[in-house]
């Protein structure tokens, strides 16, 4: 439990869970704003996307009748006279169509030899004819009244789960006059666009009174299925049952068209054509049939996710073509959406843990990738209409969170590499701690290491006989090119003790030839000095002298000091006394470096070889010394360079 507890205090876990709770209660409640301003937007594109990987089929059952420009001008400007419409539908059903629907309204008289010339046509083909019925509707108004007697045949007759529908409801309805009121079968052609204009949506029934009256294209489809009105029910939170065929509806009663893509794609043939009698026989047979007006002088264009000029009549038969071959967009039930956005935001925060700031990018974007890509394979071969904007906004928002946070904390951890090891070592081994900074490990820990210890000799006496300003104008000198040939040789420099220098290799960084490196190191300074010496004497200063004595072994090595206060990384053990003490036999045995049996363990191949340093060196052992800490006495050899090259 209490490892639980120290997990959810990580900012990466407690802030990606608050991510990702903030996202399942918006999933949950789906405001209208994101929903209708951002998910309709992204379903757009699937679309677009859908008919590029595997567009639709076009119905070859279902066609247009269009009212175009060629139509008004053979045959005058809209509207027509009604008689002229009579003999259109008259020739659409010559043909013997299924159904016939009539995508145009009639909410005047004309003339009483037009209206009945109309009225007779509808009346002879009454069972399959279909007439758009206009309803108004407008925000706080509702109708009270009673429901006109001639709509009561075209009314739903079951409604079920009534508390789980929110209706459009209307407050007037655009009746034709008699007598073509009293022979026609309605169906309303009530559009209304979401937010940015776009018809998305079919409304499969309005509420007129306390009866809910059937769209245009669900009435054509009923029919074109020989279902009988009474067959016909409205399941609330659930769709249309028509006839045992379900068609899914949101509680607002709208079907989500599934276009085919953008306008004439649905099989049309102009109305001027039908008149002339250029239809060939037989073409109509069995179809099913809208007739509406197309030209843009109609005004009756419909803006879609494809195109701003969808024909009414085109976008009416296309729900009717979804509603017959049940190729419906299918919206998951909330608790799918629900489950996706747990889901994603879990493994987000399972991604978040690692600590690379390149490999979360590339696996966040991978898993940004596949949401989309399965969301759009879904939607392409299945028609299902996954929340895409929760699990996407989840993952960014955690991601960025993440990756954000890890930049600085990566940035918190170079600054105190920085300023933690710039003193010590080289710029270079700087930028390849803060690049891996596991090599760096701050805390302590035990790590074989080559210690190098340097002392000048008599330095006390040369402090009391010279001035303070000569002293460290010397000492600095000295120290500075000593400093020098410790980085060139990648060596950490651990402290300063006065004119005494502490040098080690192999750590922070890992090196395998730490021993080799240190040896060299003192090689080199042993010949920087020989420099610093004849300076010295040319400007007439004491010609200082140094030894350097050097120790392999396991050590601690860390930070160590008051943390906030002071803190050193160094080493500390018996290895690190050890040459200490090596170097104090400088002195003694006159030679400017000492190495232990430990270290040269460590390069007795390259010593034996002659290739550890550019010159020939020479090893030669001294003595075995008792050593606090060691029980056996530790051989030490002094190592010399010879003037002779390879």
């Amino acid at each position: 439990m209490q490892r639980l507890a120290k997990r959810l205090r990580k900012p990466t876990v407690f802030i990606s869970l608050l991510i990702t709770l903030v996202f399942a209660v918006l999933t949950v409640i789906n405001p209208s704003i994101i929903d209708e301003h951002i998910e309709t937007l992204l379903v757009d594109y699937r679309f677009k996307i859908r008919n590029l990987i595997s567009a639709p089929q076009v119905p070859q059952d279902i066609l247009t009748v269009n009212i175009d420009e060629k139509s008004l001008s053979m045959f005058g400007r809209w509207p027509w006279d009604r008689r002229l419409q009579a003999e259109l539908i008259e020739k659409v059903f010559e043909g013997k169509p299924k159904v016939v629907a009539v995508d145009i309204f009639y909410p005047e008289p004309e003339s009483p030899e037009s209206d009945r010339a109309l009225a007779e046509v509808i009346k002879k083909h009454k069972d399959r004819l279909v007439i758009a019925l206009g309803f108004e509707v407008e925000q706080g108004k509702v109708f009270n009244g009673e429901t006109e007697d001639v709509l009561y045949d075209d009314a739903v007759p079951v409604i079920e789960n009534v508390r789980h529908l929110r209706p459009i409801e209307a407050y007037r309805v655009l009746l034709p006059p008699e007598p073509i009121a009293g022979f026609a079968t309605f169906g309303h052609v009530y559009p209304l666009p979401d937010r940015d204009g776009k018809h998305r949506w079919e409304n499969l029934y309005i509420k007129y009174g306390g009866e809910y009256f059937p769209s245009l294209a669900l009435q054509a489809a009923r029919i074109a299925r020989g279902i009988g009105a009474d067959k016909v029910s409205i399941i609330g939170g659930m769709g249309v049952d028509l006839g045992g065929i379900l068609i899914p509806t949101d509680k607002f009663g709208r079907l989500h068209i599934n276009y085919m893509g953008r306008e004439g794609g649905i099989i049309h043939r102009s109305a001027a054509d039908v008149l002339s009698g250029s239809i060939p026989d037989g073409f109509f047979r069995d179809k099913i049939v809208f007739i509406g007006a197309t030209a843009m002088a109609t005004y009756d264009l419909k803006n879609t996710p494809f195109s701003a000029n969808m024909p009414g009549v085109e976008k009416n038969a296309t729900v009717a073509a979804n509603i017959l071959s049940g190729d419906f967009i299918k919206k998951t039930p909330d608790y799918i959406d629900l489950l996706v956005v747990l889901v994603t935001g879990f493994f987000a925060l399972f991604i978040g843990q690692q600590q690379r700031a390149l490999y979360l990018s590339v696996v966040y974007m991978l898993l940004t990738i596949i949401i989309v890509v399965t969301n759009q394979l879904l939607f392409t071969y299945y028609g299902l209409r996954i929340n895409l904007i929760y699990p996407l906004l989840t993952v960014i928002s955690e991601a960025a969170f993440i990756i954000s946070l890890g930049y600085f904390t990566e940035e918190k951890k170079a600054k105190d590499i920085r300023r933690m090891f710039s003193s010590y070592v080289t710029e270079r081994v700087v930028n390849e701690l803060i690049k891996n900074p596991e090599l760096a490990r701050l805390g302590g820990e035990r790590r074989e290491v080559t210690v190098l210890f340097s002392d000048i000799m008599d330095f006390t006496k040369f402090s009391e006989r010279h001035s303070p300003e000569e002293v460290v104008a010397m000492l600095n000198e000295y120290l500075g090119a000593m400093t020098e040939v410790i980085f060139k040789w990648d060596g950490t420099l651990d402290k300063f003790v006065g004119d005494e220098i502490v040098a080690f290799w192999g750590a922070p960084m890992n090196q395998e030839d730490h021993a080799e490196l240190a040896v060299r190191c003192a090689l080199n300074m042993a010949k920087r000095l020989e420099e610093l010496r004849r300076k010295w004497r040319s400007e007439g200063k004491p010609a200082l002298d140094a030894g350097i004595g050097i120790n392999t072994g396991e050590v601690v090595v860390g930070n160590i000091g008051a943390e906030g206060k002071k803190m050193d990384y160094t080493v500390i053990g018996d290895h690190v006394n050890v040459a200490a003490r090596v170097e104090e036999l400088t002195r003694k045995h006159d030679a400017r470096i000492l190495i232990t049996e430990f270290t040269l363990d460590k390069i007795r191949d390259l010593v034996t070889k002659g290739i550890l340093y550019r010159t020939r060196i020479s090893v030669k052992g001294l003595e075995r010394v008792a050593v606090r800490g060691k029980e056996k006495p530790v051989s030490i050899y002094g190592v010399t360079e010879t003037p002779f090259r390879l």
